[in-house]
């Protein structure tokens, strides 16, 4: 069986306001070809198909159109877990629908988590595969607060329900490995070992080490992971994998490949893991140095990517003078050029050290690192910060759950 793992789609993405429509409908559209060209049996999509929890229509006309196009391929099963940044009652609305497709979403975690256990099964009835969809585990799904609980015992809580949610699903899923078929577990969440980008946190509290990749149950022969968008084998195991996004999300992603992850299963056997590259549809580039330097490193952008959409680029000066209308300079400068100026910015080096330190833009931070800074500017201790940050948590979970 040949199966196809991907995550972190983000469709509806706005990037500096800027929607990302032509790429996402162009990396799909590849996607497709893939499944058909290598001959896929089984897509697995690990978490975040869309960037928000009500994601605009644009958004879901592409998910719906790349799942009428699949139908036209040899592809016979799909399963859609839910990641933080979707909503799952958007994710499950056309649940009952799409599964007479072969197209089984579990968008939020089950009461009982043999619920999250799917047996694939093909058109004799015959068992192909056998996947445990976990989506993203909330917090909600993890554990209860308790009165006077501190940020670490909350932080240790939540490692325990997560550990305790996958051992539980380790339990359901073994009374089929008789059938002597795939066995694969999803996760959404950040296991021990992952490079991430620097954009990316944890979605839940405190590091980043929510699971160990060998505290995965031993019956699942593949681990099929999201969140993280760098694609990559985790504690050298080839069979536990973030599969990475789709295209690139921001710029510190930019030198990252983009790939989707192709599994070749003989029965309950792994055979083959490897990245199929995903083409670059459009560069994310960041331009540094003095004016003359980044005119000249623009001018060298403009004529390299002809072939694809215009090159996005965010460009730092070093200066030692105020430039008057920095911006409006190099926007006329790039005017007819292949590539659009979204962000430009000036390190100024006569300035004091403190000055130096690179200015955050408020567009650049998550919610959850606003509120962080204003936690450390009301002058918060540390301790407090993680007990109001498991509150603000809460109350986003909350939100999104609304959505």
């Amino acid at each position: 069986m040949k199966i196809l793992h991907t995550s972190d789609w983000h469709l509806g993405q706005k990037f500096i306001s800027r929607e990302r429509e032509e790429e996402h409908r162009l990396a799909l559209d590849w996607l497709v070809e893939a499944i058909q060209q290598e001959g896929i049996d089984l897509l697995i999509v690990a978490g975040d198909v869309f960037d928000i929890g009500n994601p605009p229509n644009y958004a879901r006309a592409l998910y719906y159109r790349f799942l009428k196009k699949l139908w036209h391929t040899g592809c016979r099963h799909v399963v859609i877990t839910g990641g933080n940044h979707d909503s799952a009652q958007m994710l499950e609305a056309p649940k009952d629908l799409l599964q007479l497709l072969n197209v089984h979403v579990v968008g939020a975690a089950t009461e009982d988590p043999a619920g999250e256990v799917l047996v694939l099964r093909s058109k004799e009835n015959e068992p192909e595969a056998v996947v445990a969809a976990v989506p993203f585990l909330r917090d909600q799904d993890l554990r209860r607060s308790a009165s006077g609980e501190g940020g670490q015992d909350r932080i240790e809580r939540i490692k325990e329900g997560i550990l305790a949610h996958y051992e539980a699903i380790g339990r359901a899923a073994a009374e089929y490995v008789a059938l002597g078929v795939p066995m694969i577990v999803t996760g959404h969440l950040c296991v021990t070992g992952a490079e991430a980008n620097e954009k990316q946190d944890n979605i839940y509290l405190g590091n980043l080490e929510n699971i160990r990749a060998d505290q995965f149950p031993e019956v699942f022969g593949y681990v099929a992971l999201g969140h993280i968008h760098r694609p990559q084998a985790i504690g050298g195991a080839q069979h536990v994998q973030y599969s990475g996004s789709l295209i690139p999300l921001s710029f510190s992603e930019t030198k990252d490949e983009k790939s989707v992850t192709v599994l070749v299963f003989e029965k309950d056997k792994l055979l083959d893991v490897r990245q199929l590259a995903v083409p670059v549809f459009r560069r994310l580039k960041t331009v540094e140095g003095t004016l003359p330097e980044v005119q000249e490193a623009l001018e060298r952008l403009n004529g390299k990517y002809k072939n694809q959409l215009p090159t996005w680029a965010e460009v730092i000066v070093e200066t030692e003078a105020v430039i008057a209308n920095l911006n409006g300079q190099l926007q006329d400068f790039v005017k007819d050029m292949h590539l659009e100026l979204l962000k430009v910015r000036t390190k100024q080096s006569h300035f004091s050290l403190d000055a130096q330190v690179s200015q955050v833009e408020l567009e650049d931070l998550e919610p959850i690192d606003v509120f962080r800074k204003k936690c450390a500017s009301a002058g918060r201790a540390p301790e407090d910060v993680e007990e109001l940050v498991a509150t603000f948590r809460e109350l986003e979970a909350w939100m999104k759950a609304r959505e």
